[in-house]
């Protein structure tokens, strides 16, 4: 009896690289240079935009930081910064698609911006939000009410990231239950986070609780691990899964 048969181990990565372009559009990254932590120069927009192109995406939804301690970034500030690097992007002859929203913290400042409409939303009005690392936010369930109160499609970013729910998976699911779009860092599947994210993410894929996939592209270093995700075989389901809407973006 062939025992290596029976048991035999699951394949760790796949043996080509998946092509990022079945997804159409990334959401989630920091592209347009000098206002957040994201690229420092116009040159390595322009660099980094080139690599993602190359690897199959037509369109990039970038959305630099706004908090209201740090990076206070408002739809002025964002939206010039999208001109000069679309003008850019011309001259270079870059053919790729390119907007703008923004990845909002929820924190003290937050719901006077969005209150005022003073803020940037992509596709059908999503609007993508973050929170600290380290708590969760105090008053996410009523900041999530009133947000759909106003029209607004909510969508978390990357929560395979937030430590403090990982041993209560129920999280998730009472935010999709309250029709809340989550948004997953492809880079979390490498563990290049934490294996406790890569566990999550993972578990949330083969739940089929994520709406959409992104890059939380910044620099080389996360371009880098972006191609290494694509050898990832779980990864493989997600790009085919019609519940991705990344290709209604």
């Amino acid at each position: 009896m062939n025992w290596k048969s029976i048991f035999k181990k699951k394949k760790e990565f796949l043996d080509e690289p998946l092509n990022l372009g079945l997804l159409q559009t990334d959401l989630h990254s920091h592209l347009i240079p000098g206002i957040d932590d994201g690229s420092k120069s116009m040159e390595e927009s322009i660099f980094l935009i080139r690599e993602m192109s190359n690897l199959g995406y037509k369109k990039l939804i970038t959305t630099p930081h706004t908090m209201n301690d740090y990076y206070k970034n408002n739809p002025e500030i964002i939206l010039a910064g999208l001109e000069e690097l679309k003008n850019e992007l011309v001259k270079e002859n870059i053919d790729i698609e390119i907007e703008a929203a923004s990845e909002y913290m929820l924190d003290d400042g937050f719901e006077e911006k969005f209150k005022t409409g003073n803020i940037l939303t992509f596709g059908n009005n999503y609007i993508l939000v973050e929170m600290s690392y380290m708590s969760e936010f105090p008053q996410l369930s009523s900041i999530i009410f009133d947000m759909q109160m106003e029209g607004y499609k909510v969508v978390l970013a990357h929560p395979e990231r937030y430590n403090y729910w990982h041993n209560s998976f129920h999280k998730y699911q009472e935010l999709i239950d309250r029709n809340v779009y989550l948004q997953m860092n492809i880079n979390s599947l490498t563990g290049w986070y934490s294996a406790s994210s890569k566990r999550i993410a993972e578990k949330l894929l083969s739940e089929n609780m994520i709406s959409f996939l992104g890059s939380d592209l910044h620099n080389e270093n996360y371009l880098q691990e972006l191609k290494n995700s694509r050898l990832q075989p779980i990864l493989e389901n997600a790009l085919n899964n019609p519940r991705i809407l990344n290709s209604t973006l």
